[in-house]
C-alpha cells in the first residue's frame, strides 16, 4: 500500500514539474530582431567589405607566391629585386605614399543656417563617417582621405565630447572634404549620388556633394606604424 502511495507521488510530481515547465514556456515573449533597415543595411555592408578585402588579400597572395616560385625556379629574377618590390608595393598599400589619380571628391557641409538655428558647424559624428566609408569601399573606392587624414586598415573614427576624431586626430569643422581614388570613378559617382548615405547624411542635417575628377590626391599616413603581437625571430 506504502508502495503505491510513493509511486502515485512521483508520478504527481513529474506531471506537476511538466504542467509548470510548459506554462513557463508559453509565457515568455518570443525575442524578435528589432533592429531598423539601416541598421541591418550597415550591417550587410560591413560584412561585404570584410569579404571584399579578404577576396582581394588573396588573390594577391597568390599572384606573390607565383612570383616567388618563377624567380627561385629561373633565376633570371634576382630573389631580392622581388623582395624590394615586394617591400614598396606593402607601403603603398599601407597608406604610407602619396597616391593621385582618378576618383571622386565629396563635400559634406550642414544642410541648414548654422546663423539662424544656432548650432557649430562641426564635422559629422563617427557613426555617419563610417557608414560613408563602408559604402564607398562596396561601390569600389579605392583609397580614400578624410580631410587630410589617410585612412588606414587600422583607422578608426571616434567621438570625443562630440567631436569626431579619426587617428587620433580632430576632424577640421565643415565643409570637410573627402578624396577618393578609384580606377572605376564613373560608377563610383554614380553609386554615391543615389546611395543610401545621402538620406543618412540629409536625416542628420548634413549636405553631401559628390564630383568627379581626373586628378584626385590622398595623402600619405603620416604617423608611426605600431606592430603588435610581433616579434623579430633571430637566425640561429
Amino acid at each position: 500500500m506504502k508502495h503505491n502511495i510513493w509511486i502515485f507521488t512521483v508520478v504527481t510530481f513529474i506531471i506537476g514539474l511538466m504542467l509548470a515547465i510548459q506554462f513557463q514556456t508559453t509565457q515568455e515573449p518570443v525575442i524578435r530582431d528589432t533592429r531598423d533597415i539601416r541598421e541591418l543595411r550597415r550591417e550587410l555592408l560591413s560584412e561585404q567589405e570584410k569579404r571584399q578585402q579578404l577576396n582581394s588579400e588573396i588573390d594577391k597572395a597568390q599572384a606573390l607566391l607565383v612570383q616567388y616560385e618563377r624567380s627561385l625556379e629561373s633565376r633570371d629574377e634576382d630573389v631580392t629585386l622581388v623582395l624590394s618590390n615586394q617591400i614598396d608595393q606593402l607601403r603603398s598599400a599601407a597608406g604610407l605614399e602619396e597616391k593621385q589619380g582618378e576618383g571622386i571628391i565629396i563635400t559634406i557641409d550642414s544642410l541648414y543656417n548654422d546663423q539662424f538655428i544656432g548650432q557649430a558647424r562641426r564635422s559629422p559624428p563617427s557613426e555617419v563617417l563610417r557608414y560613408l566609408v563602408n559604402e564607398l569601399n562596396i561601390y569600389g573606392a579605392e583609397e580614400i582621405a578624410v580631410g587630410t587624414e589617410r585612412i588606414i586598415t587600422t583607422s578608426a573614427f571616434r567621438d570625443v565630447n562630440e567631436i569626431t576624431y579619426l587617428n587620433n586626430r580632430r576632424l577640421p569643422p565643415l565643409p570637410l572634404q573627402i578624396n577618393v581614388l578609384s580606377d572605376k570613378s564613373e560608377s563610383l559617382h554614380n553609386h554615391m549620388v543615389v546611395s543610401a548615405s545621402v538620406e543618412y547624411l540629409e536625416i542628420r542635417g548634413f549636405s553631401l556633394t559628390i564630383e568627379k575628377s581626373e586628378e584626385v590626391t590622398v595623402p600619405a599616413y603620416d604617423q608611426t606604424r605600431r606592430v603588435r603581437f610581433m616579434e623579430e625571430v633571430k637566425e640561429g
